[in-house]
């Protein structure tokens, strides 16, 4: 059995939440959230986050034990890029692409893989 937690338009590039996450893949809640206490990134505040929501999502909707749980899947989708123009010399511009990003984080009662 699964529970999950999706947080979607987070403004920050998708490319730096998967370092955040490939880190607690596979790992217990109560120890990837120590781990995610000490990561020096943005996106580990988003993480956390996510792993607690999925953790209560079990604990309260499916009547799973918090000590028991494993994260058996975390993965980052991209979201919508939001364009913005930065002015150049001689009247051109540069494009600046602000992107956003969609966790998903699985919790689950049993190790997978």
């Amino acid at each position: 059995m699964e529970a999950k937690a999706i947080v979607k338009y987070v403004r920050l590039s998708p490319r730096k939440v998967r370092q955040v996450v490939d880190l607690i893949r596979g790992k217990k809640v109560n120890e990837a959230l120590a781990i995610l206490r000490y990561v020096p990134k943005r996106a580990s505040e988003v993480v956390t986050k996510a792993v607690k929501s999925a953790a209560a999502n079990a604990e309260n909707n499916m009547q799973m034990e918090r000590d028991e749980l494993f994260v058996t899947s975390c993965f980052v989708d991209q979201g919508p890029t939001l364009k913005r123009f930065q002015p150049r010399a001689m009247g051109r511009a540069d494009v600046i692409r602000k992107r956003t990003s969609h966790i998903t984080v699985m919790v689950g009662d049993k190790k997978e893989g």
